[in-house]
Protein backbone atom coordinates (compact mmCIF):
# COMPACT_ATOMS: atom_id res chain seq x y z
CA UNK A 1 0.00 0.00 0.00
CA UNK A 2 1.50 3.42 -0.63
CA UNK A 3 1.00 6.63 0.74
CA UNK A 4 -1.89 7.55 -1.75
CA UNK A 5 -3.76 4.78 -0.42
CA UNK A 6 -3.02 6.19 3.21
CA UNK A 7 -3.82 9.98 1.94
CA UNK A 8 -7.17 8.47 0.37
CA UNK A 9 -8.27 6.59 3.36
CA UNK A 10 -7.70 9.35 5.70
CA UNK A 11 -9.87 11.25 3.41
CA UNK A 12 -12.40 9.06 3.33
CA UNK A 13 -12.93 8.33 6.65
CA UNK A 14 -12.64 11.84 7.75
CA UNK A 15 -15.57 12.53 5.62
CA UNK A 16 -17.25 9.95 7.35
CA UNK A 17 -16.80 10.49 10.54
CA UNK A 18 -16.62 13.88 11.01
CA UNK A 19 -20.15 13.92 9.87
CA UNK A 20 -21.14 11.15 12.73
CA UNK A 21 -19.07 13.27 15.14
CA UNK A 22 -21.46 15.98 14.97
CA UNK A 23 -24.05 13.76 15.10
CA UNK A 24 -22.96 12.62 18.17
CA UNK A 25 -21.99 15.84 19.35
CA UNK A 26 -18.16 15.34 20.27
CA UNK A 27 -15.43 17.32 18.98
CA UNK A 28 -12.67 14.05 20.43
CA UNK A 29 -12.93 11.03 18.10
CA UNK A 30 -11.10 8.75 15.72
CA UNK A 31 -10.91 9.04 11.87
CA UNK A 32 -8.17 6.42 11.39
CA UNK A 33 -7.36 3.29 13.16
CA UNK A 34 -4.01 1.26 11.90
CA UNK A 35 -7.19 0.22 8.53
CA UNK A 36 -3.74 -0.24 6.39
CA UNK A 37 -0.91 -1.91 8.04
CA UNK A 38 1.40 -0.02 6.41
CA UNK A 39 1.02 2.84 8.08
CA UNK A 40 0.34 1.49 11.70
CA UNK A 41 -0.76 4.67 13.33
CA UNK A 42 -4.40 5.87 14.83
CA UNK A 43 -5.42 9.62 13.99
CA UNK A 44 -7.42 11.54 16.59
CA UNK A 45 -9.56 14.87 15.96
CA UNK A 46 -9.93 16.94 18.96
CA UNK A 47 -10.98 20.05 17.68
CA UNK A 48 -9.04 21.96 15.75
CA UNK A 49 -5.90 19.91 16.01
CA UNK A 50 -5.06 16.12 15.45
CA UNK A 51 -3.32 13.70 17.40
CA UNK A 52 -1.20 10.70 15.81
CA UNK A 53 0.05 8.04 17.94
CA UNK A 54 2.64 5.44 15.81
CA UNK A 55 2.07 1.48 16.90
CA UNK A 56 5.53 -0.16 17.39
CA UNK A 57 5.14 -3.15 15.39
CA UNK A 58 8.99 -4.08 15.66
CA UNK A 59 10.12 -2.95 11.80
CA UNK A 60 13.38 -1.96 11.80
CA UNK A 61 14.13 1.41 10.59
CA UNK A 62 16.98 3.68 10.96
CA UNK A 63 16.52 6.85 12.53
CA UNK A 64 17.02 8.64 9.39
CA UNK A 65 14.35 6.16 7.54
CA UNK A 66 11.83 6.37 11.09
CA UNK A 67 12.18 10.21 10.99
CA UNK A 68 11.63 10.38 6.99
CA UNK A 69 7.98 8.33 7.56
CA UNK A 70 7.25 10.30 10.65
CA UNK A 71 7.13 13.72 8.64
CA UNK A 72 5.68 12.36 5.29
CA UNK A 73 3.39 11.14 8.09
CA UNK A 74 2.46 14.38 9.85
CA UNK A 75 2.33 16.31 6.61
CA UNK A 76 -0.31 13.57 4.82
CA UNK A 77 -2.66 13.90 8.03
CA UNK A 78 -2.20 17.61 7.78
CA UNK A 79 -3.17 18.10 3.99
CA UNK A 80 -6.00 15.73 4.04
CA UNK A 81 -7.30 17.28 7.26
CA UNK A 82 -6.94 21.39 6.54
CA UNK A 83 -4.70 21.67 9.03
CA UNK A 84 -1.46 23.19 9.94
CA UNK A 85 1.53 21.27 10.58
CA UNK A 86 2.24 22.32 13.94
CA UNK A 87 -1.42 21.74 15.14
CA UNK A 88 -0.24 17.80 14.16
CA UNK A 89 1.01 16.20 17.55
CA UNK A 90 2.93 12.42 16.98
CA UNK A 91 4.01 10.22 19.36
CA UNK A 92 5.01 6.63 19.54
CA UNK A 93 3.36 4.14 21.53
CA UNK A 94 5.63 1.33 22.71
CA UNK A 95 4.67 -1.61 24.81
CA UNK A 96 5.73 -0.74 28.31
CA UNK A 97 4.99 -1.90 31.66
CA UNK A 98 5.16 0.53 34.55
CA UNK A 99 3.35 4.15 35.69
CA UNK A 100 4.28 5.20 32.15
CA UNK A 101 0.95 7.32 31.47
CA UNK A 102 2.26 9.58 33.72
CA UNK A 103 5.04 10.33 32.60
CA UNK A 104 5.80 13.61 30.80
CA UNK A 105 7.17 13.59 26.68
CA UNK A 106 9.41 16.35 27.19
CA UNK A 107 6.97 18.01 24.63
CA UNK A 108 5.42 21.31 26.01
CA UNK A 109 2.44 22.78 24.30
CA UNK A 110 -0.93 24.48 25.74
CA UNK A 111 -4.01 23.04 27.00
CA UNK A 112 -7.26 23.53 25.28
CA UNK A 113 -11.00 22.16 26.06
CA UNK A 114 -12.76 20.01 23.11
CA UNK A 115 -17.04 19.05 23.86
CA UNK A 116 -18.43 16.01 24.53
CA UNK A 117 -21.92 15.14 24.69
CA UNK A 118 -22.50 18.49 26.47
CA UNK A 119 -19.59 18.45 28.47
CA UNK A 120 -16.26 20.01 28.02
CA UNK A 121 -12.43 18.65 29.21
CA UNK A 122 -8.95 20.32 29.23
CA UNK A 123 -6.91 17.88 26.97
CA UNK A 124 -3.39 18.18 25.91
CA UNK A 125 -2.01 16.22 22.79
CA UNK A 126 1.92 16.81 23.77
CA UNK A 127 2.99 16.46 27.32
CA UNK A 128 2.39 13.18 28.31
CA UNK A 129 1.45 9.64 26.40
CA UNK A 130 -2.22 10.28 26.69
CA UNK A 131 -4.49 13.27 26.16
CA UNK A 132 -6.46 13.81 29.39
CA UNK A 133 -9.58 12.02 27.51
CA UNK A 134 -9.79 8.39 26.60
CA UNK A 135 -12.09 8.90 23.29
CA UNK A 136 -12.42 4.71 23.59
CA UNK A 137 -14.53 5.22 26.68
CA UNK A 138 -17.16 7.85 25.42
CA UNK A 139 -20.23 5.37 25.21
CA UNK A 140 -19.68 4.25 28.72
CA UNK A 141 -19.51 7.68 30.07
CA UNK A 142 -22.76 8.45 28.51
CA UNK A 143 -24.55 5.59 29.86
CA UNK A 144 -22.76 6.44 33.45
CA UNK A 145 -24.20 10.23 32.25
CA UNK A 146 -27.69 8.75 31.80
CA UNK A 147 -27.85 6.39 34.87
CA UNK A 148 -26.33 8.70 37.72
CA UNK A 149 -29.29 10.63 38.80
CA UNK A 150 -29.55 11.02 42.49
CA UNK A 151 -26.94 8.00 42.82
CA UNK A 152 -23.69 8.03 45.12
CA UNK A 153 -20.94 7.63 42.93
CA UNK A 154 -17.12 6.52 43.07
CA UNK A 155 -14.73 6.55 40.10
CA UNK A 156 -11.80 4.69 41.02
CA UNK A 157 -8.38 4.97 38.60
CA UNK A 158 -9.85 8.26 37.72
CA UNK A 159 -7.50 9.58 35.47
CA UNK A 160 -8.45 13.39 34.71
CA UNK A 161 -11.99 12.52 36.39
CA UNK A 162 -14.20 12.15 33.29
CA UNK A 163 -17.11 9.85 34.24
CA UNK A 164 -17.14 11.88 37.50
CA UNK A 165 -18.33 15.06 35.29
CA UNK A 166 -20.75 13.04 33.58
CA UNK A 167 -22.43 11.53 36.97
CA UNK A 168 -22.20 15.03 38.50
CA UNK A 169 -23.90 16.80 35.34
CA UNK A 170 -25.95 13.57 34.84
CA UNK A 171 -27.69 14.32 38.06
CA UNK A 172 -25.48 12.59 40.80
CA UNK A 173 -25.70 14.76 43.96
CA UNK A 174 -21.89 13.63 45.31
CA UNK A 175 -19.42 11.61 44.08
CA UNK A 176 -16.01 10.76 45.36
CA UNK A 177 -13.06 10.06 42.76
CA UNK A 178 -9.71 8.68 43.49
CA UNK A 179 -6.34 8.18 41.66
CA UNK A 180 -2.94 8.27 42.86
CA UNK A 181 -1.24 10.95 40.72
CA UNK A 182 -1.38 14.99 42.30
CA UNK A 183 -1.16 15.98 38.15
CA UNK A 184 -4.08 14.25 37.28
CA UNK A 185 -6.23 14.87 40.51
CA UNK A 186 -5.46 18.60 39.67
CA UNK A 187 -6.31 18.08 35.84
CA UNK A 188 -9.87 16.32 37.15
CA UNK A 189 -10.20 19.78 39.51
CA UNK A 190 -10.31 21.46 36.55
CA UNK A 191 -12.54 19.89 34.37
CA UNK A 192 -14.76 19.96 37.37
CA UNK A 193 -14.86 23.58 37.52
CA UNK A 194 -15.14 23.81 33.86
CA UNK A 195 -18.13 21.66 33.82
CA UNK A 196 -19.33 24.14 36.76
CA UNK A 197 -19.73 21.18 39.36
CA UNK A 198 -19.61 21.83 43.58
CA UNK A 199 -16.26 20.79 44.64
CA UNK A 200 -17.69 20.53 48.40
CA UNK A 201 -20.52 17.58 46.77
CA UNK A 202 -17.53 16.14 44.55
CA UNK A 203 -14.55 15.15 46.66
CA UNK A 204 -10.66 14.37 44.76
CA UNK A 205 -9.07 11.76 46.88
CA UNK A 206 -5.54 11.27 46.53
CA UNK A 207 -4.88 7.79 47.17
CA UNK A 208 -3.65 4.14 46.32
CA UNK A 209 -7.14 2.43 45.14
CA UNK A 210 -6.42 -0.93 47.10
CA UNK A 211 -5.55 1.21 49.82
CA UNK A 212 -8.74 4.01 49.52
CA UNK A 213 -10.57 0.59 49.12
CA UNK A 214 -9.62 -1.34 52.09
CA UNK A 215 -10.62 1.78 54.56
CA UNK A 216 -13.71 2.43 52.36
CA UNK A 217 -15.13 -0.71 53.20
CA UNK A 218 -14.00 -0.52 57.23
CA UNK A 219 -15.97 2.51 57.04
CA UNK A 220 -19.35 0.80 56.26
CA UNK A 221 -18.81 3.23 53.06
CA UNK A 222 -21.83 2.38 50.26
CA UNK A 223 -22.39 3.96 46.91
CA UNK A 224 -25.09 3.43 43.87
CA UNK A 225 -22.62 3.94 41.22
CA UNK A 226 -18.91 2.52 40.75
CA UNK A 227 -16.63 3.22 36.94
CA UNK A 228 -13.46 0.94 37.64
CA UNK A 229 -10.73 1.16 35.08
CA UNK A 230 -7.09 0.21 36.02
CA UNK A 231 -4.09 0.31 33.82
CA UNK A 232 -3.26 -2.89 32.91
CA UNK A 233 0.23 -2.42 35.33
CA UNK A 234 1.38 -0.39 37.51
CA UNK A 235 4.53 -0.34 39.82
CA UNK A 236 4.05 2.61 40.66
CA UNK A 237 6.43 3.97 43.94
CA UNK A 238 3.60 5.77 45.15
CA UNK A 239 1.94 2.15 45.18
CA UNK A 240 2.46 -0.14 48.58
CA UNK A 241 1.56 -2.98 46.06
CA UNK A 242 2.34 -3.39 42.08
CA UNK A 243 -1.22 -3.83 40.44
CA UNK A 244 -1.33 -6.47 37.76
CA UNK A 245 -5.01 -6.47 36.23
CA UNK A 246 -5.04 -10.07 35.32
CA UNK A 247 -4.20 -10.89 38.48
CA UNK A 248 -5.79 -8.76 41.19
CA UNK A 249 -8.75 -7.54 39.61
CA UNK A 250 -10.76 -10.54 41.51
CA UNK A 251 -9.56 -8.80 44.76
CA UNK A 252 -10.66 -5.03 43.26
CA UNK A 253 -13.89 -6.22 41.96
CA UNK A 254 -14.87 -7.94 45.11
CA UNK A 255 -13.95 -4.59 47.51
CA UNK A 256 -16.49 -2.95 44.59
CA UNK A 257 -19.24 -5.08 45.15
CA UNK A 258 -18.64 -4.81 49.16
CA UNK A 259 -19.51 -0.87 48.73
CA UNK A 260 -22.32 -1.19 46.61
CA UNK A 261 -25.98 -0.65 47.60
CA UNK A 262 -28.74 -3.17 46.92
CA UNK A 263 -29.33 -2.77 43.17
CA UNK A 264 -26.41 -0.83 42.90
CA UNK A 265 -23.95 -1.14 39.59
CA UNK A 266 -20.16 -1.58 38.81
CA UNK A 267 -18.81 -0.72 35.39
CA UNK A 268 -15.10 -2.55 35.38
CA UNK A 269 -13.29 -2.11 32.52
CA UNK A 270 -9.63 -2.26 31.51
CA UNK A 271 -7.37 -2.59 28.36
CA UNK A 272 -5.41 -5.36 28.64
CA UNK A 273 -4.95 -7.51 25.61
CA UNK A 274 -5.76 -11.21 26.27
CA UNK A 275 -7.90 -10.34 29.56
CA UNK A 276 -9.79 -12.71 31.18
CA UNK A 277 -12.55 -12.49 33.65
CA UNK A 278 -11.90 -14.91 36.79
CA UNK A 279 -14.31 -17.30 36.08
CA UNK A 280 -15.85 -17.34 39.55
CA UNK A 281 -17.04 -13.44 38.65
CA UNK A 282 -18.56 -14.26 35.12
CA UNK A 283 -22.08 -15.51 36.87
CA UNK A 284 -22.37 -11.92 38.51
CA UNK A 285 -21.46 -9.78 35.54
CA UNK A 286 -22.81 -9.02 31.68
CA UNK A 287 -20.09 -8.52 29.74
CA UNK A 288 -20.95 -4.98 27.65
CA UNK A 289 -17.76 -4.38 25.50
CA UNK A 290 -19.39 -5.04 22.13
CA UNK A 291 -21.57 -1.75 23.26
CA UNK A 292 -18.91 0.19 24.86
CA UNK A 293 -16.44 0.44 22.39
CA UNK A 294 -17.91 3.18 19.80
CA UNK A 295 -17.93 3.01 16.34
CA UNK A 296 -15.02 5.09 15.53
CA UNK A 297 -12.60 2.24 16.84
CA UNK A 298 -12.15 -0.12 14.25
CA UNK A 299 -10.21 -2.04 17.22
CA UNK A 300 -13.04 -3.69 18.82
CA UNK A 301 -10.72 -5.31 21.38
CA UNK A 302 -9.67 -1.48 22.63
CA UNK A 303 -10.78 -2.91 26.18
CA UNK A 304 -13.40 -4.52 27.79
CA UNK A 305 -15.88 -3.51 29.84
CA UNK A 306 -18.00 -5.52 32.46
CA UNK A 307 -21.36 -4.76 34.02
CA UNK A 308 -22.20 -6.01 37.86
CA UNK A 309 -25.35 -5.28 39.55
CA UNK A 310 -25.70 -6.10 43.26
CA UNK A 311 -29.30 -8.21 43.83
Amino acid sequence: MSLQDFQNRLAKNHKHFAKWARRQGTEAYRIYDRDIPQYPVAVDIYGGRAHVAEYDTGWQQSDEEHAAWVAEVKATVAEVLGMAPRTVAFKIRRRQRGDFQYHRTGHHSADFTVEEQGRRFWVNLDEYLDTGLFLDHRPTRKRVGEEAAGKRFLNLFAYTGSFTVYAATGGAPESVTVDLSNTYLDWARRNFELNGLDLGRHQLVRADVFRYLEEAVDQGQLFDLIVMDPPSFSNSAKMQDILDVQRDHGRLVDACLKLLMPGGVLYFSNNLRGFELDARLAPLCRDVSAQSVPEDFRNRKIHQCFRFERP
